[in-house]
């Protein structure tokens, strides 16, 4: 584990396009791979869905532009479909794709987004692959796999809905958002087992799964197939978490001794702030027990790899770099341990939406802890996620947006029984705001 954790962030080189497992590349390629600011490879190799079956080409696509839904179809179907050929001929042609505008958002910024991180990580694949013109592909075998099985979660996230929360139904039906009768948890297929059952046949061809959610850590499906992984001896398929990180143990089992089955497995805890802020973040969780549960990682698996994958808003903007200084100096992570997902959606959460004194502020905090993390991010990854934030911030002006977001955190204080406010103190500027 420890080798090839260690090997593969020595050969990554964060921020850099040219892809791994490519020695060197053909004219075409290497236009396609790391000149081209449109082309990406998950269209050919992955399909994702949502827990309510719609589906999209990767879970960074506008949740407004599905291509299908495995409510309805299979994902064989929805991948040969006619909105799938036409994104991948447009990436062909250069032709930029609606669906895919958060990463062009994100690189404008200068983020590493996900279609960089894809062509990076699976570009190869596209030498086993022809490429047709009007976007049809020969065969349909997921090489990377990002289906969320069901919205199965524990929290309630002020960020979040009932499409990935079971837990947030009870709201939604309290806001009639939803109907009395409806389920508390959903699954992506047309029925309970059926996403389970569609991935089995790609099991030989799989590269990397990414378990998110929900909560994917409670859900029967991840612990299935970790365990069908094994058993066909495919503990070489690398494994990507994003998790809330509140439970390790599952019907009484915990998932570190499988974890430690596998050659490479990667673990994003979506952490937006520590302590009491964490907690009304994210409506149900015990901060304590999340402290506990990074100390017992430490002992159990100390080889696999653990980073916190925070998304940055503006109700975490000011605490993030507290936050990170305080993992690092815990000992519970190394600085390069950070990863910034900025929060492009609901829009009144963006970090867009601070006025400019409050961005100035944001601004100084961010150049001060980019000095902090000087020569401590050898990976650079947390370094360019504060620099990409401040490019950010300074992109847009969305101050009008600021009305919904009191607004929209006056109704969560109420329907979460917290107050934002008392332990936010750091954005109480913003309420001068509201009138204006």
């Amino acid at each position: 584990m420890t080798d090839k954790l260690e090997n593969y962030y020595k050969d990554y080189e964060y921020g850099k396009r040219k892809p791994m497992n490519m020695d060197e590349l053909t004219e075409r390629e290497s236009e396609l791979l790391v000149e081209s600011n449109i082309f990406c490879t998950l269209p050919w190799i992955h399909l994702h869905a949502f827990p309510d079956g719609r589906a999209y080409p990767c879970c960074m696509a506008d949740m407004e532009q599905e291509v299908g839904s495995m409510r309805e179809d299979t994902m064989e179907d929805i991948f040969h479909g006619e909105k799938m050929n036409k994104i991948r001929a447009n990436m062909q042609k250069e032709k930029p794709c609606s669906e895919c505008r958060k990463c062009y958002e994100q690189e404008r910024s200068g983020f590493f987004s996900v279609r960089n991180s894809a062509n990076k990580t699976f570009g190869h694949n596209l030498r086993d692959i022809e490429l047709h013109e009007d976007g049809s592909v020969d065969e349909f075998k997921l090489r990377y796999y990002d289906v969320r099985f069901s919205n199965l979660c524990n929290l309630s996230c002020r960020t979040c809905g009932d499409i990935f929360s079971s837990n947030w139904v009870k709201y939604s039906k309290m806001n009639n958002w939803l109907p009395k009768d409806a389920p508390n948890v959903t699954h992506a297929g047309r029925y309970e087992t059926d996403a389970w059952e569609q991935l089995l046949p790609h099991i030989p061809y799989l590269q990397e799964v990414y378990f998110a959610g929900g909560e994917p850590l409670l859900m029967d499906e991840h612990y299935r197939l970790l365990k069908e992984l094994l058993r066909q001896g495919r503990n070489d398929v690398k494994l990507v978490y994003n998790t809330n990180f509140t439970e390790l143990n599952f019907k009484g089992e915990s998932v570190l001794p499988l974890w430690n089955e596998f050659e490479c497995v990667s673990i994003g805890a979506s952490l937006d702030a520590s302590h009491g802020r964490g907690e009304v973040m994210r409506t149900g969780s015990k901060w304590n027990q999340i402290v506990k549960n990074r100390e017992e990682m430490l002992r159990t698996c100390p080889t696999v790899d653990f980073y916190v994958s925070s998304t940055l808003s503006v109700m975490n903007s000011f605490h993030v770099p507290d936050f990170h200084k305080e993992w690092v100096e815990l000992g519970l992570i190394r600085a390069m341990d950070w990863n910034l997902n900025i929060l492009q959606g609901p829009e009144w959460y963006r970090i867009d939406i601070l006025p400019p004194e409050m961005k100035k502020d944001v601004v100084a905090k961010y150049e001060e802890h980019i000095e902090w993390l000087k020569d401590k991010d050898s990976l650079d990854r947390a370094s360019v996620g504060y620099k990409s934030a401040i490019h950010f911030i300074q992109d847009k002006d969305n101050m009008h947006l600021i009305p919904q977001f009191l607004a929209k955190t006056k109704h969560n204080d109420g329907m979460f029984k917290k107050s934002f406010w008392e332990t936010f103190p750091e954005l109480i500027r913003l309420q001068a705001y509201g009138q204006k």
